[in-house]
């Protein structure tokens, strides 16, 4: 579907970048992406998320607004502070970009409950808080055989992982990081601290590359790299990349 002079107008940096052009925003026009967690990442990732164009947002979380949250979680102020992040995110992008088409759930998703939350979309990114529902988010995304950007964040340093694991040859994210994560009782930024910053920086690094596998089928954004997690350094800025194996004996993707 052509895009009209209204949207061309909006979007007419990126349309100029022959990597995206007409065609590339097009495709992300029609593209659905579920955002599972709207605070320090999911907050950054959706604004850019929205700014670019993409057609259908569908938001996750089951948390409220604590004042805590207000040092890094970019769609919140003062007045939000016990309010439902899921539904606070959904209305901002109602007021940002009337034509998005905007889901959200007041909910945590767990086991049970991913493949209906997730749905239909093209991708989901997760910026959740614990491993338990990751390794849930991952497991539900190699069945329903839909990409994957996990992001997390943790003091100075943050990570963000492609992964594709219901294809035979790329890892999945339990891959990554085996099966004792499954409970929840993990660090939280709660405990060990967190740089404002640094979740900005992951969050909207999360949203470039949520882009370019969006892109991919375009080819002109690149490949999507799969099974590549980026580490970002704040404390001496740096990023470095690294190369996970699809691991032949995890349970979730093994067979695939």
């Amino acid at each position: 579907m052509p895009l009209s002079p209204d949207r061309l107008d909006r979007f007419a940096r990126h349309i100029v970048l022959p990597e995206i052009g007409g065609v590339g925003q097009a495709a992300l026009a029609k593209a659905h992406v579920a955002l599972v967690g709207v605070g320090g990442i999911g907050s950054p990732a959706l604004q850019y998320l929205a700014g670019a164009g993409i057609g259908k947002l569908t938001l996750i979380d089951d948390d409220s607004v604590e004042t805590s949250n207000l040092q890094r979680q970019t769609l919140f102020d003062e007045h939000d502070v016990g309010r439902r992040k899921a539904e606070l995110a959904a209305l901002w992008v109602d007021e940002f970009d009337e034509l998005a088409d905007i889901a959200w759930h007041i909910r945590r998703l767990d086991a049970a409950n991913a493949a209906e939350l997730i749905g239909d979309a093209d991708l989901v990114l997760d910026g959740c808080d614990n491993f338990a529902t990751r390794l849930a988010v991952s497991d539900a995304c190699v069945a329903a055989r839909i990409p994957l950007l996990s992001a997390a964040v943790g003091r100075f340093q943050g990570q963000v992982g492609a992964f594709a694991g219901h294809l035979a040859d790329q890892p999945c994210y339990r891959c990554f990081v085996g099966d004792a994560f499954d409970a929840d009782d993990c660090d939280t930024c709660a405990e060990d601290g967190v740089l404002g910053a640094m979740a900005g920086w992951v969050g909207t690094f999360a949203a470039l590359q949520a882009i370019r596998v969006l892109l991919a089928p375009t080819g002109g954004f690149g490949d999507p790299q799969w099974g590549k997690l980026h580490v970002l350094d704040g404390l001496q800025p740096s990023l470095r990349t690294m190369t996970i194996a699809k691991d032949p004996g995890c349970r979730t993707c093994k067979a695939r």
